[in-house]
C-alpha cells in the first residue's frame, strides 16, 4: 500500500509561510533553508513542504483551488482562529458544512476539514 510522503505548495517566502502554517494548524517546522521549510503534523502523518522561488518550482503562490485538505479535531476553533490570519475570506456554511475554504498569506486555497 502507498503511503503519501509530503504535500509541495508553492510560496513567496519559506521562512514567512512556515511562521504561518506552524501558527495557525500547530505543525512543526523540521528544516527551514532559503528554497524550502518542511512542517510535520504532530503525528507525523503529515508532511507539508512550501516550496519557495529559489526551489526552481515552475508554480506560482496564488493556488486558485486546494491541492490537499488539513485535517482538525475541531473545525469551529480552528475557523475562529483563521479568522484573525487568513487575508482572504472563509468560505463554508458554518451551520452545516464538515469542512470550509481559506486562503494563505500568499493567496493559496487551503481546505480545512473536521476529522
Amino acid at each position: 500500500m502507498a503511503q503519501l510522503g509530503s504535500v509541495f505548495l508553492p510560496v513567496t517566502s519559506p521562512r514567512a509561510a512556515a511562521a504561518w502554517f506552524s501558527a495557525a494548524f500547530g505543525l512543526a517546522v523540521s528544516s527551514l533553508q532559503e528554497h524550502a521549510a518542511v512542517l510535520d503534523s504532530p503525528d507525523r502523518e503529515f508532511r507539508l513542504t512550501l516550496m519557495g522561488p529559489e526551489s526552481g518550482i515552475a508554480a506560482r503562490p496564488g493556488l486558485t483551488w486546494a491541492t490537499f485538505s488539513l485535517l482538525v479535531d475541531d473545525l469551529e476553533a480552528a475557523r475562529k482562529g483563521l479568522a484573525d490570519r487568513s487575508p482572504g475570506p472563509i468560505s463554508g456554511d458554518e451551520r452545516t458544512c464538515l469542512w470550509f475554504t481559506v486562503t494563505d498569506p500568499d493567496g493559496n486555497t487551503l481546505l480545512v476539514c473536521d476529522r
